[in-house]
């Protein structure tokens, strides 16, 4: 008997007023699922399930007629881990957190990566502890790369850049991705990354991008 393979599909509710789902959205979940399977729940606000090779196109796009956000599991980009957004959306920047999360969810890259959105200095979302962390303070966005939150070399992220416009946050993000992913070794974390390649180095090959894209 032909063994069927199953692929792994990390799924949330999306960007919205903390990690919540809808009663019928795990209705629609439990329609694909075995009565004894397991279902993950991870700390970056996600369910994996499992589901045969040949119905991943058809679950996904069940899920997402849902309102359910579906990512790939592996070494990817993972959706952006927030905060509750509890001084309002438009306060706290959730427009710019949805956009952030549809530019870089899924991207590929040399081990899984970690985003973080905070809407207030308070960082709920716990962006100085993950991979690429993002602040919004008043009017304007901080970015923080190389934070980790377990193992004896635990560290918080490193600010990279304050001040930033939405643009130019989106834009110093896809930049800091395309860095990592060219210059990272295999299941290298972007802590570890940040440590060998160089903090100092990273700016002035970001730099350099700037000036040949003005």
């Amino acid at each position: 008997m032909t063994k069927v393979k199953m692929i792994p599909l990390a799924v949330n509710g999306g960007i919205g007023f903390g990690a919540k789902l809808k009663p019928k959205q795990l209705m629609i979940l439990s329609q694909y699922l075995d009565e004894d399977q397991e279902i993950e729940l991870t700390t970056f606000q996600q369910l994996i399930i499992k589901v045969e090779e040949s119905k991943v196109e058809e679950v996904t796009k069940q899920l997402e007629e849902a309102g359910l956000a579906v990512y790939k599991v592996g070494p990817y980009v993972k959706s952006l881990r927030t905060c509750n957004f509890c001084k309002g959306a438009e306060e706290e920047g959730m427009p710019v957190a949805i956009e952030l999360n549809k530019r870089i969810a899924g991207q590929e890259v040399p081990f899984t990566l970690r985003p973080a959105y905070t809407g207030c200095p308070n960082a709920c979302g716990e962006p100085l502890i993950n991979d690429i962390g993002v602040i919004k303070r008043k009017d304007h966005y901080e970015l923080y790369i190389g934070g980790k939150a377990v193992g004896e070399d635990a560290q918080t992220g490193v600010l990279l850049q304050d001040g930033l416009e939405p643009e130019q946050l989106y834009n110093l993000v896809d930049r800091v991705i395309d860095v990592y992913r060219n210059n990272g070794r295999k299941r290298e974390r972007m802590a570890k990354f940040v440590d060998r390649y160089g903090f100092d180095k990273i700016k002035e090959v970001l730099t350099g991008e700037c000036k040949r894209n003005l």
